[in-house]
């Protein structure tokens, strides 16, 4: 499961939304189901709970079409950062349990690595990479004026939530994480939302079903659950599938290869959130995509100024925007539930040398750090880490930072302040 939290209860503050909440999951648990559903629903979870909490094998998966012809980004003849810092990456990568490094700037690759068999066709699990792809979905069907605007009420794609207070959520707050749903959490108990809506064949009911327990807009609370519900909103707005809408629309165009993405059964809902399989270079495309303002081949993909959005902060956690991770206020230690709360929090023994860099954060700390002010992209993809060395999650991006050799009068990134 992506980025497990305490399996503690949030804490709620408002007599009326917990009431709401308390309604919501009774009518969920009480609702009737298929049978079929239900029997296969309790079949996975018994394997789930038999794995420690933990999927290894997503099925079934849906083929992702991507760039029919997808052609290798260019390479670089002379690389502009220094040749030992991209050894000393290459070697930080194998250390760290990689499969995969790619460094890429001003246009083309500067250095590529793979290991443990792996190679620039191999498909990679992405896990929480998927959460800014499912960010750049939704841009993409704003520019088609599938969607209005990020302010959008979901209730007008969930019509099942009109008339209840889940009709105050925006689109936005799917992506910044500021629903008001339910926040990520183990449960060993079966009939729990949080396994209802990660593994449950019915998984668009789920979802739709998954309770609130804040005021959308006034707390933040990282949930796959909620990146999830990003595929209902893109297929119920396009009538396409999720799969479709992400190779047809976004990864054809930037020229980007395909794969597959986990649903629910076949035919069911994907999961927008977690676990597409892409070549580690769709990755790095769709990084590309938005260091451009998200223009590519010369054609708009994403709403002028829809970058900006993304990497723009929220009051309830500086350091997460639409789907992506910003640098923000530097803290050591920046954990995945909110800023207050408790729970694993990833290393920056550094400050980033760039104030304004973003990054993709995925479990096993797979990150694509992108720097615009350097036209910089940084990927790494693999397995988790070994424990020590830690992995610090600002090594890479200031290592290649701080190597570069840059051209007279060239303006650099200023760096993120120490306090």
């Amino acid at each position: 499961m992506e980025k497990p939290m305490a399996s503690a209860q949030p804490t709620r503050t408002r007599r009326g939304w917990t009431a709401f909440a308390a309604v919501a999951l009774l009518s969920m648990l009480t609702a009737a189901s298929d049978p079929d559903d239900e029997a296969l629903y309790r079949e996975r979870f018994a394997t789930l709970m038999q794995n420690g909490g933990v999927i290894l094998k997503y099925d079934p998966m849906e083929p992702v079409v991507g760039s029919p012809a997808p052609q290798p980004l260019p390479v670089a003849a002379a690389p502009s950062i220094a040749p030992q810092a991209l050894d000393a990456a290459v070697e930080f990568a194998a250390r760290m349990n990689s499969t995969a490094l790619i460094v890429w700037r001003n246009g083309k690759i500067e250095r590529e690595a793979y290991f443990k068999g792996r190679d620039r066709s191999s498909e990679l699990v992405s896990k929480s990479l998927s959460k800014p792809l499912s960010a750049i979905a939704v841009g993409r069907a704003i520019e088609l004026g599938k969607i209005k605007s990020l302010d959008q009420s979901v209730a007008d794609f969930i019509p099942e939530w009109r008339g209840t207070p889940k009709a105050a959520i925006l689109v936005r707050h799917l992506l910044d994480m500021r629903s008001g749903l339910l926040e990520q959490m183990v449960s060993p108990d079966p009939d729990h939302p949080i396994n209802r809506a990660y593994i449950s064949p019915n998984l668009t009911k789920a979802l739709i079903d998954y309770p609130l327990i804040h005021p959308p807009g006034t707390q933040y609370g990282y949930a796959n659950a909620v990146a999830d519900l990003i595929a209902v909103v893109i297929e119920r707005a396009t009538g396409e599938r999720y799969a479709d809408f992400v190779g047809k629309r976004i990864l054809a165009p930037i020229g980007a290869p395909g794969g597959q993405i986990w649903v629910s059964k076949p035919g069911g809902l994907a999961h927008a959130g977690c676990c597409m399989t892409l070549p580690a270079e769709s990755f790095l495309r769709l990084a590309i995509l938005l260091a451009d303002d998200g223009v590519a081949g010369g054609k708009r993909l994403l709403p002028r100024g829809y970058v900006a959005q993304m990497v723009r902060g929220t009051p309830q956690n500086p350091h997460y925007g639409l789907g992506v991770w910003i640098a923000g206020p530097y803290v050591q230690r920046r954990g995945f539930a909110a800023p207050e709360k408790p729970g694993p929090k990833v290393l920056h023994a550094a400050p980033y040398l760039d104030r304004d860099l973003f990054l993709f954060d995925g479990n096993s700390n797979q990150t694509v750090y992108v720097s615009r002010a350097a036209r910089l992209v940084v990927l790494r993809m693999g397995d988790n880490p070994p424990a020590q060395p830690e992995w610090d999650n600002s090594y890479l991006p200031n290592l290649l930072l701080g190597n570069i050799r840059w051209k007279a009068g060239a303006r650099r990134p200023l760096p993120q302040p120490a306090q």
